[in-house]
């Protein structure tokens, strides 16, 4: 695939899973074909639960490290991918959800798709990177250039896209599939 000018190399990077609005809904119009035509795509199905679970794998590994009742998480990134403003990144808005109803205090930055973010979260507050780095633990869940210039020594780190730089950080987990 990645020889396929069409998808390249700059689809294919390991992270929390695939977000935005086109695979999962083509996925979706397969599996409906294929339910048409009498054939049972499990592994499609499969496909998409693996994906779903993706956001939930990242807040299990916050949870090794810190408690997330009344607890400031930092979000890195928020659009389902880099040089975008689209906040249709439904694990992002899995991961923010699932924080917000256990109770965390939100801090989120994100270069350009925190104003359509806002309008899901108003509850979350919007942040410089250097406010991010404050909060007890930071989740990186897009792959922005710039996060390779932040400071993460000292800082509890939960990676969902493979910043190298962010390795540097006290504790270090990666979500990788």
């Amino acid at each position: 695939m990645g020889l396929d000018d069409r998808i390249g190399n700059r689809f294919l990077n390991a992270g929390i899973g695939f977000a935005g609005s086109c695979l999962p809904k083509d996925i979706k119009a397969l599996i409906a074909r294929a339910e048409q035509i009498g054939y049972e795509p499990r592994l499609l199905k499969e496909v998409l639960r693996t994906n779903e679970r993706q956001a939930l794998k990242i807040i299990e590994l916050l949870r090794k490290h810190i408690s997330i009742k009344d607890t400031c998480i930092g979000l890195l990134g928020l659009s389902y991918k880099p040089m975008t403003n689209d906040a249709n990144n439904l694990l992002a808005i899995g991961v923010a959800s699932t924080l917000l109803r256990e109770g965390a205090r939100l801090r989120a930055y994100e270069p350009q798709a925190m104003p359509n973010f806002n309008r899901v979260f108003p509850q979350i507050e919007y942040a410089t990177p250097g406010e991010v780095l404050k909060c007890d633990a930071i989740l990186i869940l897009t792959e922005w250039e710039e996060f390779e210039r932040l400071d993460y020594r000292g800082k509890i780190i939960i990676d969902g896209r493979s910043v190298l730089k962010a390795r540097e950080a006290l504790i270090y987990e990666e979500v990788c599939w």
